[in-house]
């Protein structure tokens, strides 16, 4: 049963401070993948989309959520993931793209990629020396999420987080 004292919002408040398993500069809520919190006397609900629809860290980010709400008093809590509408980078603030490339990963060039499938027709800059000569090296990166790239000018190699 939730806490009669909880509102939504600060539901709310406690999962933006969630952070992304695999890029911990950035919360869940920042990412656009935190979509709602239900409330009724069965419990809390809380609305999640992942980036990808196998992403490996929806377990992780799942029990982070469970561990946080129970922290705060509330037990009966489920998580749910929804899958319409398919999230996309359009969800990801200014702010959030400028997050990743000060942590060194090249932010989505525009919105809603119509050639996401097809990131070697995109010019991605460098998140480390901001050149636009760069060259994809493999359309998956470290997670599926991100194309690997390599700068010509700096020599680095470096993810850029596909627009979708």
């Amino acid at each position: 049963m939730v806490k009669e004292s909880y509102l939504r919002e600060e539901i709310l408040a406690l999962l933006s401070e969630i952070k992304d398993p695999e890029i911990p500069v950035v919360t869940i809520e920042e990412m656009g993948m935190l979509r709602d919190v239900i409330l009724s006397d069965k419990g809390c609900e809380i609305l999640l989309t992942p980036t990808y629809t196998a992403c490996p860290a929806m377990g992780i980010i799942e029990q982070d959520i469970l561990s946080t709400l129970k922290e705060a008093g509330i037990d009966n809590a489920k998580v749910t993931m929804v899958f319409a509408p398919a999230w996309t980078t359009d969800w990801m603030s200014e702010t959030t793209k400028e997050k990743l490339i000060r942590f060194g990963i090249a932010a989505p060039v525009h919105s809603s990629c119509s050639n996401w499938l097809s990131p070697k027709n995109v010019e991605v800059k460098c998140p480390k020396c901001e050149s636009t000569d760069t060259k994809l090296i493999s359309q998956f990166g470290s997670t599926a999420c991100k194309a690997l790239y390599s700068c010509n000018h700096c020599h680095e190699p470096f993810d850029y987080f596909k627009c979708h």
